[in-house]
């Protein structure tokens, strides 16, 4: 690959210095994702401006013109706060006939919203947990198809923002206090789907219309107690001390059929496609103990960090952490979205 003008767009609040010495794990850790970026962009040569966006779209439009990047490596995940606001983004990059890496628009607008997205795949034949939307304002009333137990979450938040092992609830009671938990610390529309009680599976996609499946990768715990349910909670997520007690790692799935290995990668394939994704995603599947597949959640632009999941499945099929970035420039560069193709 030529050696590149690259924008790397951030959140202003995950600018990262341009060294780590002398600092903690815990330190890098909130801006470790944009650092490993940067860090390998560098390293493959090409000229890479940082930019910290919140707010205001001014900025972006004016650095744009100013550095005149070939690519914007897009690694913001909220705007004004907001974590459904970053297809704005995109879409405003694509007003300016500008190259960006990553999900287009219209595939972060139907993922993100997990009851729009389980409908589009419901239409499309591809099971998913049964679900219910509670909005902000209304009672809680559970339509009675919907059994327990129910995980319940917010219907936009990322990252298991807001999941913890009380997400899953088992009578009505239950139901009412967490959703208006979600309602009140999250401030946003809640969702309830079926608990699936099974393996849980990522599976990470690099595509625009042609599309490679990554190694299936796996949530695993060691220590977690018998009675609580192995599910990506927010501290399964993102605390050290949590994750080191009880032995939470992800690695490549062990055990799995041929056949079920063929499914599993032909239906992240078919859930890339329904929901209009582009560049790279993470599907989050269940596999329920008949070994029916469950699509849980579509990630697009998932983390990228330097040593995990997406990263090192990518790792164990011959793409190094700087390849895999040259790859995801490389499809940002070859979309074509409509702008592209009048």
């Amino acid at each position: 690959m030529k050696k590149l003008r690259i924008l790397l767009l951030v959140h202003e609040d995950l600018v990262p210095p341009e060294s780590i010495e002398g600092l903690s794990e815990q330190e890098i850790a909130p801006w470790k994702t944009e650092y490993d970026v940067w860090a390998g962009l560098c390293n493959l040569g090409h000229e890479v401006l940082t930019l910290g966006v919140s707010s205001d779209l001014g900025i972006l439009r004016d650095t744009i013109e100013r550095f005149r990047p070939h690519i914007t490596f897009n690694l913001l995940e909220e705007f004004h706060g907001v974590a459904i606001y970053d297809y704005h983004v995109v879409s405003f990059l694509e007003l300016m006939k500008w190259p960006y890496t990553g999900c287009n628009p219209r595939g972060l607008l139907l993922s993100h919203d997990k009851a729009l997205a389980k409908k589009i795949l419901t239409y499309h034949r591809i099971h998913v947990p049964e679900f219910a939307v509670f909005p902000i304002g209304q009672k809680v009333r559970r339509p009675p198809r919907l059994g327990f137990p129910l995980l319940v979450k917010s219907l936009i938040e990322e990252g298991s923002v807001g999941i913890a092992q009380a997400s899953i609830v088992h009578d009505d009671e239950r139901l009412v206090e967490r959703v208006r938990f979600v309602h009140r610390t999250l401030g946003t529309d809640a969702i309830a789907e079926r608990y699936i009680e099974g393996r849980e599976f990522y599976v990470g996609v690099l595509g625009n219309v042609r599309l490679q499946t990554l190694p299936i990768w796996e949530l695993v715990f060691d220590n977690l107690p018998e009675d609580a349910p192995a599910i990506a909670t927010s501290k399964v997520k993102w605390d050290a001390k949590y994750q080191k007690k009880v032995g939470v790692r992800t690695e490549a799935a062990r055990d799995l059929p041929e056949n079920l290995t063929r499914a599993i990668r032909r239906i992240a394939k078919r859930v890339y496609r329904a929901l209009n994704l582009s560049g790279y995603a993470r599907l989050d599947l269940r596999l329920e103990g008949d070994n029916q597949v469950f699509l849980i959640e579509a990630n697009p632009n998932p983390q990228l960090s330097y040593g995990e999941d997406f990263a090192e499945s990518a790792h164990t099929v011959g793409i190094d952490y700087e390849s895999l970035l040259a790859r995801i420039i490389s499809l940002g560069l070859r979309y074509r979205p409509a702008w592209r193709v009048k």
